[in-house]
């Protein structure tokens, strides 16, 4: 009798300790698809048009997406810090006189030389370590200035205002896209001209859309994106060929 007691008392041992890990396994799983929840769940405003948006894809960053003017954004918890975005930024290429590097940067400058005279005041709105744009127009005999927060530290030059402004793979680092778009339709005089470059977003697979792998392209545009800053900010003319957009005044 004494030996059937303690079998019977190792048995419900066991069944215990069994039905105590099971219990482990169903919270685990259960507080695993509560992270899920609140990760798809997770909503932050646009910082163009601030409305409210879902989390829309997650690898090393989280993207939200917004319904209204449809551009892609890193929330805020994941944007990199300053330091690490002036290392990348002093990764690009630097070489003024290499062809391909002005064939890349000729859609603005093409169209900058086509559209104003030497006469007309420029200002290069993110120009970088080379100031690529100001180099080639001012073999032409341009006037244009250059602006970067990182390499051309002119604040003044933001009060001032301009028949054109550049901004060529700019726009797609802006961590304050709606400031940033007021202050570059103030800074330009009406009937002037607007020439911005970056990649568009066009419904393909996001996942493998190469423009999102670089960790300082943290608000990402669609067409309806532009159609947006157009109407809200009072421009006039639209016009997108590929990655090349310009605006009028």
């Amino acid at each position: 009798m004494q030996v059937v007691c303690v079998v019977m008392l190792k048995n419900l041992v066991n069944l215990t300790n069994n039905i105590l890990c099971f219990s482990d396994v169903i919270l685990s799983f259960y507080c695993l698809s509560m992270v899920d929840t609140i990760r798809l769940g997770m909503k932050e405003r646009c910082p163009l048009c601030n409305s409210m948006s879902e989390m829309f894809y997650e690898d090393t960053q989280r993207y939200c997406r917004c319904p209204k003017c449809r551009a892609i954004f890193v929330i805020k918890e994941d944007l990199p810090k300053s330091d690490a975005e002036k290392e990348r930024y002093e990764l690009h290429d630097t070489d003024t006189q290499d062809s391909g590097y002005r064939k890349f940067v000729s859609p603005i400058t093409t169209a900058i030389l086509r559209d104003f005279t030497k006469k007309d005041s420029g200002l290069d709105f993110g120009s970088g370590t080379s100031a690529i744009i100001s180099v080639v127009l001012r073999e032409h005999g341009y006037k244009i200035k250059n602006y970067d927060p990182y390499f051309y530290n002119h604040p003044e030059y933001l009060n001032e205002s301009y028949d054109y402004i550049s901004s060529c793979e700019v726009i797609e680092h802006f961590y304050h896209p709606y400031q940033e778009f007021q202050r570059l339709r103030a800074m330009l005089k009406e009937g002037g001209k607007l020439y911005l470059m970056t990649d568009i977003y066009d419904e393909r697979d996001f996942g493998s859309w190469y423009y999102k792998n670089d960790p300082t392209h943290v608000f990402l545009y669609t067409k309806e994106t532009f159609q947006w800053i157009k109407s809200h900010f009072g421009l006039k003319e639209l016009h997108i060929d590929k990655r090349f957009i310009s605006f009028s005044a």
